[in-house]
């Protein structure tokens, strides 16, 4: 056997086992629903709450700084300011 008949032969098995392998998915089984992909609702409120936590965080920077400020404005006032 030669050389190029061998590799005629290995190019030919290996293309028909590629398209062996290909073949039509198997349709589901109709006995037995999909499983739900979506959250329950207790995940939504976990994500509720991960939105919600840095815009309190920010409510909270805001009403400190503000605070300082009338501090500040008290105290040049007291000064006689």
């Amino acid at each position: 056997m030669s050389r190029l008949h061998r590799m005629t032969l290995a190019t030919a098995m290996l293309a028909a086992l590629s398209l062996g392998a290909c073949s039509k998915p198997e349709a589901p089984d109709k006995e037995q629903p999909p499983e739900p992909q979506a959250t329950p609702a207790s995940d939504a409120t976990g994500m509720r709450d991960a939105i919600q936590a840095p815009i309190d965080e920010a409510k909270a920077a805001g009403q400190a700084v503000q605070d300082a400020a009338q501090a500040q404005d008290d105290a040049i006032e007291a000064a006689g300011g």
